[in-house]
């Protein structure tokens, strides 16, 4: 995603008709990650929703799927009362050919780098020892292996309907991304954007 196409930029923009918060385009050279972590709401909490692995046809394909789930998710949980906001991540690829360790921990990286303002649980594509390989690089994780929550610094609860974001946001980001939101970016802007993403990705210096 270092070259972003004007299909891409056009879902954005229209997405702002969603009123979502702020979309992040996630890129990993070293393990070919390409993700898209989208925030719909964080008014009722921080964002949840799972991350999704699939073999998109393309990329705006990932990112209006990424849209479209954050917005569903802002109303799931709040129907269910669960002091949550919308959102939704998609990782790009077939899982069965690019799955990873270190693709799952840099993905990791970039979901700890908002801070606790997307939590983050499996979807289709995804299981629960994959959270587990999340959960190492970003306390915001749900549906990981009752052993694994248990040994959380603070300790998150086990998967559960009423699972939050675990503590204070961390002292140093685990990744390095930039951010776009849809109101945020211009058509002036547009080619000075394509160079955001290589950015994006690598582990920040541990403390």
């Amino acid at each position: 995603m270092t070259d972003v196409s004007d299909g891409v930029l056009h879902t954005l923009f229209r997405s702002d008709q969603g009123g979502h918060e702020q979309v992040v385009l996630c890129q990993d050279r070293a393990t070919g990650l390409k993700a898209v972590i989208a925030l719909h709401s964080t008014a009722l909490g921080p964002a949840l929703g799972g991350t999704r692995f699939y073999p998109y046809a393309s990329e705006e394909e990932a990112v209006a799927d990424a849209l479209n789930l954050a917005r569903g998710m802002s109303y799931k949980n709040a129907m269910a009362g669960l002091g949550h906001g919308g959102g939704k991540a998609v990782i790009i690829g077939d899982p069965e050919l690019i799955k990873s360790e270190e693709l799952l921990l840099a993905y990791g990286r970039f979901v700890a780098s908002l801070g606790g303002r997307y939590v983050t649980a499996c979807d289709v594509g995804t299981y629960v020892a994959d959270m587990d390989v999340v959960a190492r690089e970003c306390r915001w994780t749900t549906g990981r292996s009752p052993r694994t929550a248990a040994r959380a610094t603070p300790p998150c609860s086990p998967p559960s309907a009423s699972t939050r974001a675990c503590g204070p946001p961390p002292s140093t980001c685990g990744a390095t991304r930039r951010c776009v939101t849809a109101r945020s970016v211009s058509r002036a802007s547009a080619r000075s954007a394509t160079t955001w993403w290589s950015t994006c990705g690598p582990r920040a210096p541990r403390s």
